[in-house]
């Protein structure tokens, strides 16, 4: 997906890759939606396959719009344009990490949240030359769309948590995945976050470790109805307005930090180190987390080809 005069997005292809890596490219996806303020999107960003990926969901979404509209033959040609190699491989990745996440993470992010928290915010600055790089021309609009997509996100991610008491209704639940499936597949703005914000986060991870069907069925189609209609609007971007989009991507990357703040970020607020070593230990596991990012974005830079246009 490109534009004149725009850099193309590096992607992997479809087909070179082994089904082992693209599983472990899904549970790095879906390890990232679990945790409150990380983006699965982000993370397909870094690994390059960003593209492939929204093309992928616009597909499906294709498919099954064709369907609704008793259109056989546009619904089968969308259906053999979904890449099947990449897609299956990649879903069964991300359902096995969000599995363990649902059991792992939590206890992880409630023993050590200053260093989580400080491990993903090194994680995320580094990834930010990614998008960055491919916006050109970088001039007043871009720029403009940078600084207010920025604040958007900052905004956002300063919601306070909603406490819901009782049982929480499954029409909830459905209209919170529509919501925050969108910002899964965004990078820089956390679909874990908002589903913490909406009060749902708690009742989807307790579903999905205790495999209580009606929860997960409504999620599921919650989330089914929400990325195909956003997935068309992102491809109609990233294939018409490619910088700008990049610019944009960027700000939410950026503005999404203030929720990986190692101290009250998650609660939407901004506090000084308690104490001096405890930041000194934060800054290390951040640097940690940010040579590590760097490192797979410059591999794969080196090792992934473009997707051909």
């Amino acid at each position: 997906m490109t534009t004149p005069g725009s850099p193309p997005l590096q992607t992997t292809t479809t087909t070179r890759s082994p089904l082992i890596l693209r599983v472990a490219q899904g549970m790095a996806m879906g390890s990232a939606d679990v945790v409150p303020g990380v983006s699965g999107g982000t993370v397909a960003l870094i690994l390059g396959i960003y593209t492939t990926l929204v093309g992928a969901i616009e597909s499906v979404a294709s498919t099954a719009g064709s369907l609704v509209r008793g259109d056989r033959v546009s619904a089968a040609r969308h259906w053999r344009a979904v890449p099947w190699g990449f897609v299956l491989p990649l879903g069964t990745g991300m359902l096995v990490a969000l599995a363990i996440g649902s059991v792992v993470l939590p206890p992880l992010l409630e023993g050590y949240p200053v260093q989580t928290s400080a491990a993903f915010f090194g994680m995320i600055v580094a990834s930010l030359a990614v998008p960055w790089r491919k916006v050109a021309p970088r001039g007043v609009r871009e720029y403009a769309v940078l600084v207010g997509l920025t604040l958007v996100a900052f905004v956002i991610m300063g919601l306070p948590e909603t406490t819901v008491s009782g049982e929480v209704s499954l029409l909830r639940i459905g209209a919170s995945m529509a919501v925050a499936i969108c910002a899964m597949i965004l990078p820089g703005v956390s679909g874990a976050f908002l589903l913490v914000a909406l009060g749902v986060y708690e009742p989807v991870l307790e579903a999905v470790s205790s495999l209580d069907l009606p929860v997960l069925v409504t999620a599921v189609a919650g989330a089914a109805l929400g990325l195909g209609l956003f997935s068309k609007v992102l491809g109609h971007l990233l294939d018409h307005h490619l910088s700008i989009t990049m610019a944009g991507l960027t700000g939410l990357m950026i503005g999404a930090l203030r929720v990986l703040w190692p101290w009250g970020g998650l609660e939407g607020r901004l506090d000084a180190p308690p104490a001096a070593g405890e930041a000194v230990v934060a800054l290390v596991v951040a640097v940690i987390g940010f040579v590590l990012i760097r490192t797979l974005v410059v591999v794969g830079e080196r090792t992934s080809p473009a997707d051909p246009d």
